[in-house]
């Protein structure tokens, strides 16, 4: 039986990834490393697990659950499997086209159970995205999956280090594309959700959001762009009187300074290799994936499947506990916020 302590506790809910890959090596070494105030939950085949940590030579207590109720804060060593069944035995290394229903199967199962109130969080190891289209179902990404899942209109991706936070007006668009898709609606949509999930996910009362321009020098008064007289700043402008803390637009090649960064708590790029690149510099493989405008809270790595890695025990598992961390973190903000 729970006690208050535990029942407290939010429960997250960790998908195994792309099997062949290092998600289950990095499951293994993170909960067997450190303990975490929360109860984690792992949505998984039993056997892969087992297997993987022999491979590793690791020693964890792997249990098997029927029910979340019968999970507890979790201690290092330990390891609370929600049982998946595989296709088929996996390789470390080896994809296998089998497997894919499975990857599919474990973040579907995750989902729903945030949507049910049966977690409280998802945090999600990388997947492959090749081997998953080869089945004939089109997936694009984690953050697609969950949106179609949650039926959420709009969703924004940011990525987060300990040094500052980074979201983006657009995503995965060529960058062609991008001034067309700079609009006072989309830069409204991303500005709104950033700032109601860094007030109720990260715990923030008055959210100050820095704001880079699209063109080099912010535009240069509209000598080099007109983006941002026609558009950012009087949609910017427009957001204030919402009373929103916006600063900028401000050119992004200062934005990431500690002049600035020191004093918001949040960066919001035009595109996605204007701020990634200067994120993932500073913390690469200590950064954690958060997908915003969700009803559910998800978190990932900032990493992929690693394949070549898978087995070999050279897999850093730093990203993976900061997304749990970042994951808990989220949900005991989100429960100031019932909804």
């Amino acid at each position: 039986m729970e006690n208050d302590t535990t029942a407290s506790c939010p429960i997250i809910a960790i998908t195994s990834g792309e099997p062949a890959g290092i998600g289950p090596d990095i499951i293994l070494s993170a909960l067997s490393e450190q303990r975490f105030s929360a109860r984690l939950v792992v949505l998984a085949d039993p056997e892969l697990l087992k297997n993987r940590a022999r491979l590793l030579g690791l020693n964890v207590n792997i249990q098997v659950l029927s029910s979340t109720k019968e999970v507890g804060i979790h201690e290092a060593g330990k390891v609370h499997v929600l049982p998946v069944t595989l296709g088929k035995n996996s390789t470390a290394g080896i994809l296998d086209i089998t497997n894919s229903p499975y990857v599919l199967e474990t973040l579907k199962q995750a989902g729903e159970g945030c949507i049910r109130g049966k977690f409280d969080a998802i945090v999600t190891p990388p997947v492959h995205k090749g081997i998953l289209c080869e089945t004939g179902v089109h997936f694009s990404g984690h953050t697609e999956f969950f949106q179609a899942q949650c039926q959420s209109p709009h969703v924004v991706m940011m990525l987060a280090t300990d040094a500052m936070k980074v979201a983006l007006v657009t995503t995965h668009l060529p960058l062609k594309d991008v001034s067309a898709a700079i609009t006072e609606e989309s830069i409204s949509l991303v500005v709104n959700a950033l700032h109601k999930d860094l007030k109720e996910r990260f715990g923030i009362a008055h959210p100050r959001i820095l704001v880079c321009g699209l063109n080099p020098h912010a535009g240069e008064d509209g000598h080099l762009g007109k983006e941002e007289i026609d558009v950012i700043i009087p949609t910017l402008n427009k957001l204030r009187l919402n009373g929103l803390d916006l600063i900028g637009p401000l050119p992004a090649d200062t934005l990431f300074t500690p002049k600035y960064l020191d004093n918001a708590d949040c960066a919001l790029a035009m595109y996605h290799d204007q701020g990634l690149p200067v994120l993932k510099y500073s913390g690469f493989g200590n950064a954690v994936n958060i997908t915003l405008g969700l009803p559910i809270i998800r978190t990932s790595v900032d990493h992929g499947t690693a394949i070549d890695l898978a087995g070999t025990g050279k897999a850093s598992n730093g990203s993976l506990k900061v997304a749990i961390q970042h994951a808990i973190n989220m949900a005991n903000n989100a429960k100031k916020f019932p909804k």
